[in-house]
């Protein structure tokens, strides 16, 4: 793992259930990222985030837990069998499938974001909470019944300390231009790489490319030899590193200087 990206040792994944010092929001302008830089004084992390930091942590499947400098938690993906081990203050979710969304999610969450809209049309989600603002950018996907449902998943985009961290949902097809001015600067890519239900190896690799990140973390894998694959195909493209840990800590200084994938542990 480089050292240019500090990972939480195991004693900071145990103190998750941390406790945490409150410190007064600020008032954000919706803006295309880089639109929200933290400022003022600090929800500490326990685990010591300073103000230009992020931590991230791969509970499983499609869902990280992302915590901010002021202390917001953001649970991607969220799901009745794969869950944080803390409430989240946020919830993000996907139908593609169960493992991407909750019928019953914890009523403690304030928010629970959908990425599809109940009503039909697409969904629209532009939240600030403290230091971090939510954002989707709709795509389609494939279902039996009705072969394309378009605007059915949600790439949803996490702005918060100078970074863009984007987590593609379920996706189901490369993007348009259209897509891809939507989503803007993205530092961070949070990309599922099973090779099938969601997009096939070389067009996923084509999503990478479109959006060139200069940070990719694999997820929504099922087991190594699924992993394996995806990685066959992205060495001819970016330099992989694996980490021990399931958590690292991100900031805008220290992202790769040019795009690289770095595996989590966990799947």
């Amino acid at each position: 793992m480089s050292t240019q990206i500090r990972t939480y040792s195991a004693l900071s994944a145990l103190l998750l259930l941390g406790l945490w010092a409150f410190a007064p929001a600020r008032a954000q302008e919706a803006q295309s990222c880089p639109g929200l830089i933290a400022s003022g004084p600090s929800r500490i992390f326990r685990a010591a985030l300073r103000q230009d930091e992020v931590g991230l942590t791969f509970v499983g499947h499609a869902t990280f837990l992302i915590e901010t400098p002021q202390g917001v938690r953001i649970a991607t993906d969220y799901n009745d069998s794969t869950r944080p081990p803390v409430t989240p203050d946020i919830a993000t979710m996907n139908k593609a499938h169960s493992t991407h969304f909750s019928i019953h999610p914890d009523p403690a969450i304030q928010h629970v974001l959908k990425g599809w809209n109940p009503a039909g049309g697409p969904a629209h989600h532009d939240l600030t909470v403290r230091d971090v603002r939510i954002r989707n950018v709709p795509t389609n996907i494939r279902t039996y019944e009705l072969g394309t449902e378009y605007d059915g998943n949600s790439i949803f985009v996490f702005e918060t300390a100078q970074l863009c961290i984007a987590h593609l949902g379920h996706l189901h097809h490369t993007l348009t231009p259209d897509h891809l001015k939507k989503l803007g600067r993205i530092d961070v890519l949070l990309v599922p790489v099973d090779g099938g239900y969601t997009l096939d190896t070389s067009d996923m690799m084509e999503v990478l490319r479109q959006i060139n990140a200069p940070l990719t973390i694999p997820m929504h894998y099922f087991g190594s030899s699924t992993l394996d694959r995806f990685l066959a195909s992205a060495r001819a493209h970016f330099p992989v590193e694996f980490s021990s840990d399931a958590s690292m800590i991100l900031s805008r200084a220290t992202l790769p200087a040019s795009p690289k994938i770095v595996v989590l542990a966990g799947h």
